[in-house]
């Protein structure tokens, strides 16, 4: 039977930044099961690539304070590109309630050693770019170390650095249960055959409860359909903008290519494994376009390179991360509510931390573990994009 120190369930960007981390820090015979032919087929290659520090928990900010530096440096550190573009995200406040509620952040993020973030007025937005209709904005806060990375880039860059390493990768391998014992984690069964092995990782994204339910965990996780629209080429709007939030309706687009990349929650959807783009998506999207850019109104779009992903949503819109206590060698990286990207060197590093040593000083580690639920100690996320 095939043995292993470590094995991960799930080669998106999550269990690459783990694997990556785990065999920098010298465990080196870990496997990492990849269910589908290829990596990135699920959540990672569709996702959006933002990386930002504007956030309203301190334990969220942390997680950015480690994760955008490591992007930032990720070329030099494991020598693969992810495409790291330090273009900012900017967010524009409609109300005074947005403003009161950016200015809370911004001391938070202050406070924890964010440098180069900033409130900017409503006048000082409208003359960054002209092009929006900014009549209403009346302020809003600015990071230019956040930006956007290659998601597939970054997932690869990751696992290719682990597997020089020692890591190995198996693709094809769904699983298909997990053996307990008395002393906990003892086997993964997988399409591949069994793997001996005492410590697992859950990073399997949308599909982690079913991961869990083998370890007779119940995971408080839901999938959430995600869609996003690329247009065709177009040159009335600068691309060096930076990640634009129109905090009014949360419609958000950022430059991708020579075109621009549309995102918008629509509070209409609903739970469930939804992987197909509704095209009834397109004029929502382009209707609150073109009210805030009013040049999108000529955004050319074409429907067939719009695409669908799936957010893994907690209750309280923050990762699950660490040991099962009921099944000890059982942990857990899931749950990131859409920030799975850009917290992923982060939660590199808090994993391998907690497999290998039983502690990490990145974050307060018990903040976000799985007993929370049960204890009714959730902390909420509201900046969710």
């Amino acid at each position: 039977m095939q043995t292993a120190d470590v094995v991960i369930i799930g080669g998106g960007i999550v269990g690459s930044s783990i694997a990556c981390h785990l065999t920098a820090s010298g465990c080196r015979n870990v496997l990492v099961l990849e269910r589908e032919s290829a990596q990135g087929k699920g959540s990672t290659g569709k996702s959006m690539g933002g990386v930002r520090a504007q956030f309203s928990t301190p334990v969220n900010i942390q997680m950015s304070l480690y994760s955008i530096p490591f992007y930032a440096s990720f070329d030099e550190k494991l020598g693969y590109p992810c495409d790291y573009r330090p273009q900012g995200y900017l967010f524009c406040a409609t109300t005074e309630k947005h403003m009161a509620y950016l200015r809370a952040n911004y001391e938070k993020q202050v406070a924890m050693g964010l440098k180069n973030v900033s409130l900017l007025s409503g006048n000082e937005i409208r003359s960054m770019f002209p092009q929006l209709q900014g009549d209403d904005i009346v302020g809003g806060s600015f990071c230019s170390s956040d930006g956007f990375v290659d998601p597939y880039s970054a997932m690869n860059g990751f696992m290719s650095w682990a597997m020089d390493r020692g890591a190995t990768l198996w693709k094809n391998a769904v699983v298909t249960g997990l053996k307990v014992d008395d002393r906990g984690i003892a086997a993964v069964e997988t399409a591949r055959g069994p793997v001996s092995t005492r410590r697992v990782v859950n990073c399997a994204g949308a599909w982690a409860r079913q991961v869990a339910q083998f370890a007779g965990v119940d995971l408080p996780l839901e999938p959430l359909r995600r869609m996003l629209v690329p247009s065709e080429p177009f040159d009335q709007f600068p691309h060096t903008a930076p990640m634009i939030i129109d905090m009014s309706n949360g419609f958000h687009f950022r430059p991708e290519n020579r075109g621009f990349l549309l995102a918008w929650n629509d509070p209409e959807e609903t739970p469930g494994f939804k992987t197909d783009f509704d095209p009834g998506f397109i004029e929502k999207i382009l209707t609150r376009a073109a009210d805030r850019v009013p040049c999108f109104a000529d955004l050319p779009v074409n429907p067939k390179r719009a695409w669908a992903g799936l957010y893994e949503m907690t209750p309280d819109h923050h990762p699950i991360l660490g040991e099962v206590p009921a099944v000890p060698g059982f942990f857990l990286a899931n749950g990131f509510s859409g920030h799975g990207v850009m917290h992923a060197p982060a939660t590199g590093k808090i994993l391998s931390d907690l497999i290998l040593h039983g502690s990490t000083d990145l974050i307060d580690a018990s903040l976000l573990n799985f007993a929370r639920f049960a204890e009714d100690r959730m902390i909420h996320e509201t900046a969710v994009l």
